[in-house]
């Protein structure tokens, strides 16, 4: 109902001006919350005093507050807390500081304050002493170890509270929406480096080996963005527009993130331009840390953000070229949430898509901008297929979802979250052109500077930037889940010009008689040697006209996010000169077709066709997508001697010889495009049987002949097809190595194995000590992305000890992904079994899309293979 309505209203305002547009101003909506209503902190004084090798905390916190009508309690968000003194004294006027009764509720995470009177409105201050734990996974304040070259193991601290962990550390209004300011006081040992998002304000020498530091206080801000680190630290630092970068490491490893400092330095500048407001703290730090998490990499606390090093350090030894452009992207994300996400965050986690959407497509136009050689434009594609895997299922959800609980927002941080937020945004930005988005972004985010929005506040400062009603289009695209599908019904040409007709209908994977979905769908088309047009599908038809005779090219430039079938004529012309085409449409295309050919819109050896037709000089980055499709077509067939077989033999035949002709050696200067190439080449070829690779790979183990570059994929190869020998060398050289970075990836590539019994090993291996606390679910991981039903039942088996390695509030995800990419009917009644025991109903989004997926692959073996494997027997 909603959306019909707001569409309605978008075609009332369609002929009226600008200012008509922008004029109506929306009644104010109360933000989502999960505690009572009519009391508000405007401001934290914290103070810790944290006991690493306890792995507990005590803690102070003096909570500034604004009651609104009277009450006799005051709830707060608090976990894993206990408490001693409490008291609430009045800020202004005369009376005596209340003493109340404090009740702990663990199942809500919250903290009841009683007092024996009701409270009169006004402004208070809530004090509260309290312990707390320190974890060993990312949440809340939490413990790394890690091994020193020199001095031995290291442990320190930091914190994670995105997206309700907080409460973990600090008794607070643990939501998006109840913003104040913050200051933290910490007692840590000398010679330790403390870390918060804004500079030391003073540090006091407290004797005994302790120092007392009190930070500057922050903005007002949400709770999730408040930040602590302390260990054993470096800092190094630049200036940029006034603001001083830093980037802060494990001492020793300096040197290591030069490349994220000074690209922090460059990515400033581009954002204080772009958004037209500058960065309003005074410093930013990027704090590298050991270790991993199951689901995230790094985190945009406000002035302080929190990356792995495995993507924020470059260690000449280990790093390739991958890993730069992966470092670059991931500082550039978290740049951009300090203005999206931090100065300007989402009322509630409904609209996540506000903080991560934006900062993906922010980081995918940097990135480009600040380094063409690397030709990320092309990536586009790669990530609107990332989206339409899960919105192409009936478990998909809509980018603006409802979030009841906590473990439902932990849950929204996903693809449609992320990549569809990030491809519905360059499609809108194509629409309206790249200077209206740009000036509707600035508007918004001056309006809303400290607040926190819905995503109608933005459209509504594009639809006034554009002269133009977008949000009719962005509420299709974002209120609604599922994938337009755009079809070529007619192609006709006359006089010099060409004529389409369209028709608009739903792609799904798994409802092949569902009615449709309708969207305005803002298409571009072109005749092969044409200037692209433009227009708005709406109604389901449409039609075009284009200049030029010859082939079409729907969705030209991959700007929108729909699929495009074409007629059987159309496909074949496009077939027919795919070489001429621009990569980024030939990129579209090959993804255009897989997905229909396996879905059954089409024939599945259409892919085949393309491939066979993708010519030895073709972008390298259309050749990554070959190698990709190939192995992705592999996987189907496991468990099909016969028929892997044949594909194999066809791969190796198809990918060997452009693996000859770039080479195993890096030329001088050579694009980076063709650096990714060679690996994925090597990595494909090494995992799919072909002799000559594997024994290269083997050969430059052996003799330690790796190139940074290549270090990682050839032990890839080398742990895919490792024996029981081989798999002994490659632990003992993990639990030797000293190197966090290389440790956890060697560590890692214990469970990456073909071998069934070396892969029960690395089972057995993770339950134990030895991998450290934080590689343990990735080696379950590693083991699941070959054996999925053997990780899953392992997993589910060893559940008590295998939740001590997982994040709390994502073990809803974890366990069914891990059986993601099984081809087992009887998998689906486990997954389904644990979810009833273990999984709250509400939250079984994961699992119900895991079993989806495993129908779907069956479905696939069953129906689209026989295609594949004629189309193999007539032309391998």
């Amino acid at each position: 109902m909603r959306t019909s309505l707001v569409r309605a209203i978008a075609f009332a305002l369609a002929g009226l001006s600008t200012a008509a547009i922008a004029a109506p101003v929306a009644a104010p909506v109360e933000a989502t919350t999960q505690l009572p209503r009519g009391v508000r902190p405007t401001h934290y004084d914290v103070s810790i005093v944290p006991h690493a090798d306890k792995l507990s905390f005590d803690g102070q916190v003096s909570i500034e507050l604004e009651i609104a009508k009277p009450t006799s309690s005051i709830v707060l968000n608090a976990l894993d807390m206990t408490f001693g003194k409490a008291s609430l004294t009045p800020v202004k006027g005369k009376g005596a500081a209340a003493t109340p009764k404090v009740t702990v509720d663990d199942k809500a995470q919250t903290v009841t304050v009683t007092f024996d009177r009701a409270l009169t409105p006004g402004t208070y201050r809530l004090s509260l002493d309290y312990t707390g734990k320190i974890g060993t996974q990312a949440n809340g304040l939490f413990a790394i170890d890690y091994d020193t070259e020199h001095d031995g193991k290291k442990r320190a601290l930091y914190t994670q509270f995105e997206n309700s962990d907080a409460r973990r550390f600090i008794p607070s209004w643990d939501e998006p929406a109840y913003k104040a300011t913050f200051t933290l006081k910490a007692t840590v040992p000398t010679g330790q480096m403390a870390v918060s998002n804004m500079p030391a304000a003073s540090k006091k020498d407290l004797g005994n080996g302790l120092t007392e530091v009190s930070f500057e206080p922050t903005p007002k801000m949400s709770t999730y963005l408040l930040f602590f680190g302390l260990g054993d630290f470096e800092r190094a630092t630049t200036m940029s527009d006034g603001v001083e970068i830093g980037v802060i490491t494990q001492k020793g490893k300096i040197s290591q993130a030069k490349f994220t400092l000074d690209s922090g330095k460059a990515v400033l500048q581009e954002y204080n331009t772009y958004f037209g407001v500058p960065y309003p703290l005074p410093k930013l730090d990027n704090v590298a840390s050991p270790g991993q998490s199951q689901f995230f990499s790094a985190m945009e606390n406000w002035g302080a953000i929190y990356t792995f090093e495995y993507a924020l350090l470059l260690d000449p030894s280990f790093s390739t070229v991958g890993d730069k452009q992966e470092v670059f992207n991931t500082a550039a994300h978290e740049m951009a949430h300090q203005w999206f996400g931090d100065l300007v965050t989402m009322s509630w986690w409904d609209d996540l898509w506000l903080n991560e959407g934006f900062a993906s497509w922010l980081a995918s136009r940097t990135t480009e901008r600040l380094h063409p050689e690397w030709h990320t434009e092309l990536d586009a594609v790669g990530i609107r297929e990332a989206a339409m895997s899960q919105d192409s299922v009936a478990t998909t959800h809509p980018v603006v979802q409802h979030v009841e609980t906590v473990e439902q927002a932990s849950q929204a941080f996903d693809s449609i979250t992320y990549a569809k937020g990030e491809s519905v945004i360059r499609m809108l930005e194509a629409y309206v052109g790249p200077d209206a988005w740009r000036k509707g972004v600035q508007r918004y985010i001056k309006a809303h500077a400290y607040s926190n929005t819905r995503s109608d506040d933005l459209w509504k400062e594009i639809d006034a930037a554009a002269g133009k009603p977008v949000t009719t289009i962005a509420h299709d695209f974002t209120l609604q889940p599922g994938i337009p599908l755009v079809r070529v019904t007619s192609v006709s040409c006359a006089n010099g010009n060409t004529t389409l007709a369209l028709s608009q209908g739903e792609f799904t994977r798994d409802r092949p008689n569902k009615t449709p979905l309708r969207w305005h769908v803002p298409v571009i088309a072109k005749t092969l040697d044409g200037k692209p047009s433009s227009t708005l599908l709406e109604n389901g038809q449409g039609s075009m006209t284009l200049a030029g005779c010859g082939p079409v090219i729907v969705n030209a430039g991959q700007t929108a996010y729909f699929r495009t079938a074409y007629g059987t004529d159309a496909f074949a012309a496009v077939k027919g000169s795919f070489a001429k085409l621009a990569p980024i449409d030939q990129l579209g295309v090959f993804a255009d077709t897989w997905a229909l050919g396996m879905a059954g819109l089409q024939p599945a050896s259409d892919l085949l066709d393309l491939i066979k037709a993708t010519p030895k000089d073709a972008s390298p980055v259309l050749w990554q997508s070959v190698a990709g499709d190939l192995s992705g077509l592999d996987g189907y067939f496991d468990g099909d001697a016969a028929g892997q077989a044949a594909l194999r033999k066809y791969a190796v035949a198809r990918l060997s010889p452009k693996l000859d002709e770039i080479g195993w050696t890096a030329k001088a200067d050579e694009p980076s495009t063709v650096a990714l190439l060679r690996s994925q080449l090597i990595g494909t070829l090494g995992t799919m049987g072909d002799a000559k690779v594997i024994a290269e790979a083997r050969r430059r183990y052996q003799s330690d002949d790796m190139p940074a570059e290549l270090r990682k994929v050839i032990l890839g190869v080398v742990a895919y097809n490792a024996d029981a020998a081989t798999w002994d060398k490659l632990r003992a050289q993990a639990k030797a190595e000293k190197t966090p970075l290389v440790k956890d990836r060697l560590y890692l590539l214990l469970g990456a194995v073909r071998d069934d019994a070396l892969a029960k090993r690395a089972l057995d291996l993770a339950l134990t000590d030895e991998p450290g606390a934080t590689n343990s679910s990735q080696i379950i991981a590693a083991v699941a992305s070959r054996h999925p039903d053997m990780a899953f039942e392992f997993a589910t088996a060893h559940k008590d000890k295998v939740d001590t390695f997982v994040d709390s509030t994502s073990s809803a995800r974890y366990y069914p992904m891990l059986a993601r990419s099984s081809t087992d009917e009887a998998t689906i009644g486990k997954i389904e079994a644990f979810s009833q025991k273990y999984i709250a109903p509400t939250s079984r989004r994961a699992a119900d899309s895991v079993i989806a997926g495993i129908k779907y692959r069956l479905q696939v073996r069953k129906e689209r293979l026989p295609a594949v494997e004629a189309w193999l027997k007539a032309n391998g």
